[in-house]
């Protein structure tokens, strides 16, 4: 019989990066590389409010599963937002942090949560993590493939949803071909919008793995921090972790360079998998007008048509990206909570604003920039 056992680690140091991207299915954000360094450079620590508790499944002593666990001290840097559901806790007499989240960290991005080769194991790691969480308030699984919320959802978890903004590619030869499936007034202020960029003087690179060197690491972390500072909050990353995973996973990566001769005016950062381009960090030193749609969706756009990805995820909310090819697309989140009250509680708002967002679809259904096809007779 196989000899298994689950443990808990807070570092990756010492777990091998090939056996954990054998679990990874590509995602590189669920990858060794990008965890450890989150990890690592102190983003994600117990100092930050996101202390690391990886539950890991070991079969003969190779890895068969793994779940990136964080207690955590606060909500901040999920994107799934649960501050209602934390004030209701303290206006009952509850406690409700420190609890657990399955997540990465800063990341909205749907993935693999349950990293396993079936659903068996998977089933493991999230009993595993049940038993871990039932000293807390809660256990919350944050932007998981579907496969693994109905997991979740088969044991009692209340299912929540949202929506991001994601461009489907159709199989577009160029950039061109893509803005002839919009509508006539989609297209033209679109052109608009990227010759108005021009016109301003700023011309666009993309540099990818190699190519991006210390100096623009630096330059594009000033302006992230810059973006954070506008909203008056503290930036989540920092130069030791762009600079980590561009020694470590720098195939993935692509920087797009916004300049006016010769002088970098703003950046964007994308990560990239083998069907997909995610759109993650951008900032500038100087405020261009529309200059951020142009680094940050139709480069994303024009990079996926060359590449030939299946889709460019545009990064959380936004509906101004409806308008630039866009299109709603369903996020899920699953969370247990301990207390039976809190958790019938959550239930029931969850089930509202499930009926909210479903309106808020439909509407922007209503909106859509592609060219409506003729209704045969």
């Amino acid at each position: 019989m196989p000899v298994e056992r689950i443990r808990i680690v807070d570092s990756l140091g010492n777990v091998s990066p090939a056996e954990w991207d054998a679990l990874a299915a590509g995602n590189p954000f669920a990858s060794h590389a990008f965890l450890s360094a989150l990890l690592e450079t102190g983003c994600a620590s117990a100092r930050t409010g996101w202390e690391p508790e990886f539950l890991l499944l070991e079969r003969d002593g190779a890895l068969a599963g793994a779940m990136p666990l964080f207690r955590k001290w606060h909500s901040r840097g999920e994107y799934v937002f649960d501050w209602a559901w934390a004030e209701l806790a303290q206006h009952r007499g509850l406690v409700y942090y420190p609890k657990l989240v399955c997540a990465v960290p800063f990341t909205p991005v749907t993935g693999p949560r349950l990293l396993a080769r079936d659903e068996a194991d998977r089933a493991k790691l999230l009993t595993a993590a049940l038993e871990r969480a039932r000293e807390l308030s809660s256990l919350h699984l944050l932007f998981p493939t579907p496969a693994e919320a109905a997991l979740a959802t088969s044991a009692g978890w209340v299912l929540r949803r949202s929506v991001q903004f994601h461009w489907h590619n159709q199989g577009y030869a160029d950039f061109d071909d893509f803005l002839a499936r919009l509508s006539a007034h989609r297209r033209k202020v679109i052109r608009q919008e990227r010759r108005r960029v021009r016109e301003a003087g700023v011309r666009l690179r993309r540099l990818g793995g190699a190519e991006i060197a210390r100096p623009h690491w630096e330059f594009f972390e000033r302006c992230y921090r810059r973006t954070y500072a506008a909203r008056g909050m503290r930036s989540y990353l920092h130069l030791e972790f762009f600079l980590r995973i561009g020694e470590t996973m720098a195939e993935r990566l692509v920087l797009v360079l916004a300049e006016r001769a010769g002088c970098p005016l703003a950046a964007a950062l994308f990560l990239e998998s083998d069907d997909a381009l995610y759109g993650r960090y951008w900032g500038a030193v100087e405020d261009v007008p529309l200059l951020h749609f142009e680094c940050c969706y139709y480069q994303g756009i024009e990079r996926a048509i060359e590449r030939r990805l299946a889709r460019f995820e545009g990064g959380a909310q936004g509906e101004h990206k409806l308008f630039r090819g866009l299109a709603p697309v369903e996020t899920l989140s699953a969370h247990w909570i301990a207390d039976s009250r809190l958790a019938r509680a959550v239930a029931d708002f969850v089930a509202r604003e499930r009926a909210v967002l479903a309106r808020y679809v439909n509407e922007l259904a209503e909106h859509s920039p592609f060219r409506r096809r003729a209704t045969p007779l």
